[in-house]
């Protein structure tokens, strides 16, 4: 029988019959960017949101004691996994949360699959984490690639962006994103005349958007994210390129780069988001309290790592224990989740959390009623169609 966590008025309650924890020591990572260009979309707006997370599951009320740490891996897999290694073996830590860019992303689910741990992964958005290099102790919560190219590829093509140029960061989430986005483009009779691999980071785009500008392409993919893609958008107004005609696709933008920008440059911008702070009463709720901590909306990012943390919490009170990764990954995995910021949402046996993804447009400055209305909703992705289906080698509730 699959058991239910509700997380609502009563947030946190666990089903009838499930024992009360006592006494249990949770140690919590927060393992992300805290100085460089996705340092808004996740750092310590990331911390702030997984202690939202215990205070709202009332822990201490229920005998879990949990201590959250945090730490920059400044986007390098050698320093990401310097720290994974070290807070499995040295500080006890039972969970790693967020961990943005995807290459450090890879190396920390291999580390915690090595020390039996649980990576909730809400910054990284390769779709290797639930499929070429899926791991029994991976949970990837927030978006991944796939479902950011069935959005925002999908409709741009559709409306009429068929000829299509990417600049590409050069690691493995941009390399991911620029391949699923392609597949989705040509899927949708659409076409790529050309790609260039950007070094990562990058301050100076001006090169690669020359030869983006003289490439003949309607839609100028940006397969890259946070302040790489701000600059990259500011780079292009500035050499008249869209006002030439040619469109932008920001394949990973967040609230915080819309805000950065500001509605009079980034206004028209499609984008796919899975959570946006101002969609309904409860996020506008828990989006209030996380501004009037950390003076800023959400990110998707900051909002999964929320909600993945609810779910973990769920699953050490149901378990009486937070020591064995694995365990705690499957029950999670047999849970319906009703979430108060993901809707409904069900853990699928390769660690992929599937929910509904969303398609935005920026607002023009004259839409926008303040400095954080920057979206009107185009449409609704339903998760079963944002997301890859299953590989059956990764179903880890069959094995």
């Amino acid at each position: 029988m699959m058991k239910s966590l509700a997380y609502g008025t009563a947030l946190g309650a666990l089903i009838a019959g499930s024992a009360m924890a006592q006494d249990i020591e949770v140690k919590l990572g927060v393992l992300n960017d805290r100085s460089g260009v996705y340092a808004d979309l996740s750092g310590e707006g990331s911390v702030v949101a997984a202690r939202m997370a215990v205070e709202d599951f009332k822990a201490s009320d229920k005998g879990l004691k949990v201590e959250i740490i945090s730490a920059d891996h400044q986007n390098k897999p050698d320093i990401g996994s310097n720290i994974a290694r070290q807070w499995y073996d040295e500080e006890g830590v039972n969970a790693i949360l967020d961990v943005p860019t995807s290459s450090v992303a890879l190396a920390v689910a291999d580390i915690t699959a090595e020390k039996n741990g649980v990576l909730i992964n809400s910054g990284a958005g390769s779709t290797a984490l639930t499929r070429e290099q899926c791991r029994a102790t991976t949970i990837h919560w927030t978006y991944d690639t796939a479902a950011l190219a069935n959005g925002t590829g999908g409709a741009m093509t559709n409306s009429g962006g068929k000829k299509w140029f990417f600049l590409t960061a050069d690691y493995a989430f941009g390399h991911s994103l620029e391949e699923n986005t392609a597949k989705v483009v040509e899927e949708n009779g659409g076409e790529v005349v050309g790609t260039v691999n950007v070094p990562f980071p990058a301050q100076d785009f001006s090169s690669f958007l020359l030869q983006a500008q003289g490439s003949g392409a309607d839609v100028i993919g940006l397969a890259n994210a946070g302040g790489d893609t701000v600059n990259a958008i500011k780079q292009a107004s500035e050499f008249g390129i869209t006002q030439a005609g040619q469109k932008l696709a920001a394949l990973l933008f967040f609230v915080t780069d819309v805000h950065a920008l500001g509605a009079q440059t980034a206004q028209g911008l499609s984008l796919t988001e899975a959570f946006y702070w101002d969609q309904n009463d409860a996020t506008r709720a828990w989006s209030k309290r996380f501004f009037d901590t950390h003076g800023s909306q959400p990110t998707m990012v900051q909002a999964g790592v929320y909600s993945g943390t609810l779910a973990y919490l769920a699953a050490v009170e149901a378990l009486g224990s937070a020591d064995d990764g694995k365990a705690l990954v499957a029950k999670i995995k047999e849970m319906e989740i009703e979430d108060p910021l993901f809707g409904t949402v069900k853990v699928r046996g390769d660690g992929r959390a599937v929910h509904d993804m969303y398609l935005f447009q920026v607002k023009s400055p004259d839409e926008s009623t303040g400095e954080w209305d920057l979206y009107n909703q185009i449409s609704s992705i339903n998760g079963d169609d944002a997301f890859l289906p299953m590989l059956d080698e990764c179903d880890f509730t069959k094995m």
